[in-house]
């Protein structure tokens, strides 16, 4: 029970009820990615493989001057809700400032099963580097799952993809990196995960010694004031456990924000978060 309740973002939120919050991060999410849409140019639902859950929404730089940096956004939802038609809406701010943004969309559960949302992401970016030669530098964001899913990016041996896509930084929101505990709760109900999916799947247990190019790789662990005492602590031992294998890390405690908002706002120019984003390409 107690468990359950760490693993329900919605129940921790003070400005909302839990029913009323996660329906104004639906509808908040889906108008900013309508507004997106209509005001960037795009290229929306492409096929990155031949499930029907395998395409990206690409909205390109205002300015698409020869070769610009990605940002790739993957959403939260528990691995069961929510798509790339609701992940545009942080874009404006970074396509006016010439940086591209790829909202990944994957197959949710009880559709997908982890082991294929982690490998169809991986799959994504491997797309995008031989796709779009003008790509100049690849920063991931995700939230909740999302963040998940782009820490087992950090994780993944490019070889077995033949391609080597250079990630710059990583800013991972209210993240969930190790899965075990999700395995007592109704998170899992629709995964359907074992132990053993659970640990291979976990970032936690997958944090590779810094290669050279991930020393340069800055990651950004943000956590909300208003998460729980559990999503708290999972960001902050995986920062460190990144720290300790000697990668890059900054942790961010946003006050005031809970584990909607403090994504919703990336649609922001004046949030902390869409402004460090902005710095990232400008480290380039």
């Amino acid at each position: 029970q107690a468990l359950e309740e760490q693993y329900s973002p919605s129940r921790w939120s003070p400005r909302l009820d839990r029913d009323t919050v996660v329906q104004a991060h639906l509808a908040a999410t889906a108008a900013g990615t309508q507004r997106a849409r209509a005001g960037a140019q795009t290229s929306l639902h492409v096929p990155y493989g031949d499930g029907d859950g395998e395409k990206l929404d690409i909205y390109f730089p205002t300015d698409p001057s020869g070769t610009f940096p990605v940002l790739v956004y993957i959403h939260g939802g528990y691995w069961q809700c929510l798509s790339k038609d609701e992940s545009g809406f942080a874009a404006p701010p970074l396509v006016s400032r010439g940086v591209a943004v790829v909202a990944v969309g994957y197959d949710t559960a009880p559709k997908g099963h982890m082991d294929a949302m982690v490998l169809q992401v991986r799959r994504s970016l491997a797309f995008l580097v031989e796709r779009y030669s003008g790509i100049r530098g690849i920063y991931l964001c995700g939230h909740s799952a999302g963040a998940h899913l782009a820490a087992m990016v950090l994780s993944t041996d490019w070889t077995e993809y033949g391609v080597a896509p250079d990630i710059k930084g990583a800013v991972l929101v209210s993240g969930v990196y190790d899965l075990e505990p999700i395995l007592h709760t109704y998170v899992n109900d629709a995964l359907n995960m074992s132990r053993e999916v659970a640990q291979r799947n976990s970032p936690m247990l997958c944090v590779t010694p810094a290669a050279p190019a991930a020393a340069a790789c800055k990651v950004l662990v943000a956590v909300a004031q208003h998460d729980s005492p559990e999503f708290r602590r999972q960001s902050q031992e995986y920062g460190q456990a990144l720290r300790a294998a000697g990668w890059s890390v900054s942790l961010l405690d946003l006050a005031g924000v809970d584990h909607f908002d403090i994504i919703e706002k990336l649609s922001e120019e004046s949030y902390v978060l869409t402004q460090v984003r902005e710095e990232l390409p400008s480290s380039l």
